[in-house]
């Protein structure tokens, strides 16, 4: 499973101004899913379910700024899960950016 997990951090989409929802579904939508609801193919693995974008509730207690932190620095970085890798170093803030954008629109 680790290995998976660092595989999906090293990939990188070969579309240099794909937007969020092409970074989502490209590196996110695996473990959380098509739709953000955590439930991806992966997630069945995971010891912990991937987090529910589409749950108003979890919009509730966080801030685009937190998501970011979490997508940019990984899971461990804030005490959730270590499985949730760092996407930092293949990822710019502002495609970050774009990525928060999109999955708070999963909610709605």
């Amino acid at each position: 499973m680790k290995k998976l997990i660092l595989a999906m951090a090293l990939f990188v989409p070969s579309v240099a101004s794909a937007d969020g929802a092409s970074d989502f579904a490209a590196m996110c939508s695996a473990c959380h899913g098509a739709t953000g609801a955590g439930d991806g193919a992966a997630a069945a693995a995971l010891p912990v379910t991937p987090a529910n974008f589409t749950d108003a509730s979890f919009w509730s207690t966080r801030t685009d700024e937190s998501v970011a932190n979490i997508i940019k620095n990984g899971g461990a970085s804030v005490g959730k899960s270590p499985l949730m890798a760092p996407f930092g170093a293949a990822l710019d803030d502002a495609r970050i950016a774009e990525i928060v954008a999109y999955i708070r629109t999963l909610s709605q």
